[in-house]
């Protein structure tokens, strides 16, 4: 078999609608000459679980990363070694998130430092620090190389980390396949200040954006951090760009399969008072083109898709026996999802699905942070044909008594399907 190379290309905490000509001229061009995921969606809008999710094809709650600041478990085989025992050279750049032990004087701490070498998920190339942003702001800091080697970039963030990826490029081992994993932080705000950070030559050609319908009829800060977020996308995109060239310099553009997606969304702290943990489709609705061997023709595909499919359709791409414990399914099996069912364990203890009519939704009273409970209140439900910004929660509507009881059965088997216990799912209470 000829195996495609694979190059994964992450942004972080992107919005599916942002995926567009005046922004992503560049993305536009490759949906145009592979498939575009109209319906993608996160299992997890939180940095860390998404990307434990994604590196080992199975949900949170199964592989223990429920919460930022969990390394990923030793007793669960990484999506690198697989792609090592195929014979491809693997490459991991960027942000990772998945070394550090956040219980205080217990585990790793490696926000700040170099990740240790059993930690980097089995990917033989390592340009990355465990916490970008905390290494580094929207211009200059630092990541390591695989060696813990400490390595200084100067420049808009976005532009550093993809600088890396074509340097792995120029110097990869030639005679192997490989399998790049870019994860970039953009659009992500930096933490330490408190904002987005897009590249300053440009944020002002964004001053006057569109804002997206559903950021406009609550309180939140988009509009004073949109143009910054909108910038660092249309950077990324760029970055991209000077990839796609840098694969075409070479001669791997051909065969080589390209998969642009983000963790999760952004919903401007307009449903809770930070950007994401939350599963309104702001938050949980992605960008997902898939472009090469196998996804080709200027597609637009409606289906639904989510994060945990991705993990399969990676080893099913390069020709890999995709292991039974996976979760999701790969999308070339062409499997006609039902729902995505959404986790979140951090902040709020909450379950979700969605359907291409509803989205369902319940937590757990109190914000403690956990895997699971066993008692939940239904939290809300939006009929996303009629209000697809949802803008109504009908959750105590008693016209959807019917759906919300079908929907809460889905949720429930869903929940029992991976390995949770039955959960008590309680009426909504009511407020004012």
């Amino acid at each position: 078999m000829n195996q495609p190379n694979i190059v994964f290309y992450f942004s972080d905490q992107q919005r599916w609608d942002t995926v567009n000509p005046a922004i992503t001229p560049n993305l536009e061009e490759l949906a145009e000459e592979g498939i575009k995921y109209t319906n993608s969606y996160t299992c997890q809008p939180v940095c860390g679980p998404a990307r434990a999710c994604l590196q080992t094809g199975i949900y949170a709650t199964e592989n223990g990363c429920y919460w930022n600041g969990i390394p990923l478990p030793d007793d669960v085989k990484p999506l690198a070694e697989y792609f090592n025992e195929a014979g491809y050279d693997t490459a991991y750049i960027g942000k990772w998130h998945l070394a550090s032990d956040r219980y205080p004087g217990i585990g790793l701490h490696c926000e700040k430092t170099a990740v240790p070498k059993e930690k980097q998920g089995g990917y033989n190339y390592w340009r990355a620090a465990d916490v970008l942003e905390f290494t580094s702001h929207g211009y200059d800091g630092y990541v390591f190389d695989g060696d813990g080697i400490k390595l200084e970039f100067k420049g808009y963030r976005a532009d550093c980390i993809n600088d890396y990826a074509l340097e792995y490029l120029d110097n990869r081992d030639k005679s192997k396949p490989f399998f790049m994993f870019v994860s970039q932080l953009e659009p992500h705000h930096q933490n330490d200040h408190g904002c987005y950070e897009g590249p300053k030559e440009t944020v002002e050609n964004y001053r006057d954006y569109p804002l997206p319908d559903d950021l406009t009829f609550m309180k939140g800060d988009y509009k004073e951090s949109y143009p910054d977020y909108v910038a660092a996308i249309n950077r990324l995109d760029e970055n991209v760009g000077k990839l796609v060239e840098k694969l075409k310099e070479t001669g791997d553009y051909e065969n080589t399969l390209i998969i642009y997606t983000s963790d999760h969304g952004s919903h401007f702290k307009t449903r809770n008072a930070e950007y994401k943990r939350s599963c309104h489709d702001s938050c949980i609705h992605t960008p997902l083109i898939i472009c090469g061997p196998g996804f080709e023709g200027g597609k637009v595909d409606d289906r639904l898709v989510s994060l945990i499919d991705l993990p399969p359709t990676l080893l099913r791409a390069a020709g890999i026996n995709v292991p039974e414990t996976y979760s999701g399914n790969a999308i070339q099996d062409n499997i006609e999802r039902e729902h995505v069912f959404i986790q979140i364990s951090e902040s709020q203890v909450g379950r979700c699905i969605r359907t291409k009519k509803y989205k369902y939704s319940v937590s757990a009273a109190g914000g403690n942070i956990r895997s699971r409970s066993g008692v939940y209140f239904e939290n809300f439900l939006y009929d996303l044909e009629k209000d697809p910004i949802e803008k109504y929660n009908l959750v105590c509507d008693p016209a959807y008594k019917e759906i919300r009881k079908e929907l809460k059965e889905i949720l429930i088997k869903q929940m029992t399907d991976i390995g949770e216990k039955k959960p008590i799912i309680l009426p909504a209470l009511k407020t004012k």
